[in-house]
């Protein structure tokens, strides 16, 4: 298909539809000091073995591939087996989109129907939908299906512990709806973990859900079989959130822990990092709650020849019914990425993914116990899996030293916790080595 570019006149007429005089007004929010350096100043005329060259020579600008990595909050560092890519570059995935026809589509909706069933089997529920957009989304629309479950209750209790862009997300996602109170529920100084004491006080029949971090944002374990107890006391939703899909292979399922609403980040199921993106939302729940779910879910069925068959079962969004009645405006799954996780667990089997985190564990107490050694404290005294906070004194000098040597050391803490202001969070996945330990240790403790 030919590429139509839009005319002078087309975007004059949008601009003035809009109210706006110049495109450039559509990102005026964004600081001048960003968007002045937005653009890579290449000069026109060049050939495409110029650019190349011209664009190589910029990607080698950036050092992360060459540092040892501590980074997670979210986003983790795992290595992704050669046949993850080898599958999804097949052009008939690649290119695949929503499965309206589902006789020309059998490829797909299978792999949607694998990952759903994966999805469970981590999750210890009943029925997982076909992903979301990250776990921060899903992490939202968990919270509006607890209110379309149970619409007379309008408190929404978050901890204090659950990941800064989850608990941001889940806020802008419930703006508008009137009548609904989110409180916050702060995580004990010592132990790291939500403060169930608080908890107990909260919860009264106005109680609409609870959302935790299973690890929460510190890496730490969250006691989720003792805050589903509580939550389930007060008649509401218990919400875990798991940011480290990882996890999921080595701790008690959620469903497990008689949780309602599973969420997670699916990235860790071998995609790369990739500067953040893109994720893969995943969300699972218990069948009673199914025509609540937000997307889409594929099911299985026969053909007219009794043959296997897949088929889109529940399309509950915006384009395919009324409004008023949809679940969500969630326009559709990622595919892609949720064949990559199918492939990359498929691949790793039970067992494997159990391996995996348990080897996550050893790794992160390896290194932990270094900097202990080295007087280089631990924050919180709770269980963790593969990330941790160390109290550094001046985490500004310690992250620019340990730049200059190669060293992403972690991510700091302060901006999102000011009362965590010496805190560096420290993830360790099976990509670290043991002498990456000892680097680590070398450069912070040099800067303290």
């Amino acid at each position: 298909m030919r590429f139509m570019p839009h005319t002078e006149s087309d975007v004059r007429a949008m601009l003035d539809t809009i109210g706006i005089d110049r495109i450039e007004d559509l990102i005026a929010h964004v600081p001048e000091s960003l968007r002045s350096t937005a653009n890579i100043a290449i000069a026109p005329g060049l050939s495409e073995q110029d650019v190349a060259a011209e664009l190589t020579a910029l990607a080698h600008q950036n050092r992360a591939s060459e540092c040892v990595s501590f980074l997670g909050g979210g986003y983790y560092n795992h290595y992704v087996p050669a046949v993850v890519r080898s599958v999804i570059s097949r052009a008939e995935f690649a290119t695949s989109y929503t499965p309206y026809q589902a006789e020309a589509s059998q490829g797909t909706t299978q792999a949607i129907f694998e990952f759903q069933t994966l999805i469970t089997q981590l999750t210890g529920l009943e029925v997982a939908n076909a992903s979301m957009y990250d776990g921060a989304s899903a992490a939202a629309e968990a919270v509006l299906m607890a209110r379309r479950i149970s619409p007379k209750k309008s408190v929404v209790a978050l901890s204090r512990a659950l990941w800064p862009d989850y608990r941001a997300t889940i806020r802008t996602y419930i703006s508008a709806l009137k009548g609904i109170e989110v409180i916050e529920i702060p995580f004990d100084e010592k132990s790291g973990r939500i403060d169930l004491v608080e908890l107990k006080r909260i919860a009264k029949e106005n109680l609409l859900c609870v959302v935790a971090g299973y690890p929460n944002a510190f890496g730490i374990v969250e006691p989720l079989g003792e805050i589903t107890k509580i939550t389930h006391e007060a008649g509401a939703l218990a919400i875990s959130a798991t940011a480290e899909g990882l996890a999921l292979g080595l701790l008690k399922a959620p469903g497990d822990l008689q949780v309602d609403i599973a969420i997670g980040e699916g990235q860790s199921f071998g995609l790369p990092m990739q500067f953040g993106g893109p994720g893969l939302g995943f969300m699972a729940a218990r069948t009673a709650h199914l025509r609540q779910m937000p997307g889409r879910l594929v099911g299985q069925t026969r053909d007219s020849d009794g043959n296997r068959a897949f088929t889109l079962t529940l399309a509950t969004r915006e384009q395919h019914i009324r409004r008023e009645r949809a679940t969500s405006n969630i326009c559709t799954n990622h595919s892609l990425c949720a064949l990559a996780a199918t492939v990359y667990l498929s691949l790793m089997g039970r067992r494997g993914l159990r391996e995996l985190a348990e080897r996550n564990v050893e790794l992160a107490h390896q290194a932990h116990a270094v900097l202990s050694a080295a007087k280089i404290q631990p924050r919180f005294s709770g269980p963790f899996f593969n990330e941790f906070v160390v109290k550094i004194p001046r985490v500004a000098d310690a992250l620019k030293t340990a730049d200059a040597r190669g060293v992403l050391a972690g991510i700091p803490l302060a901006p999102d916790y000011p009362e965590l202001r010496d805190g560096l969070l420290v993830s360790v996945t099976e990509m670290n080595r043991a002498t990456d330990f000892d680097r680590l240790r070398d450069v912070i403790a040099e800067a303290a």
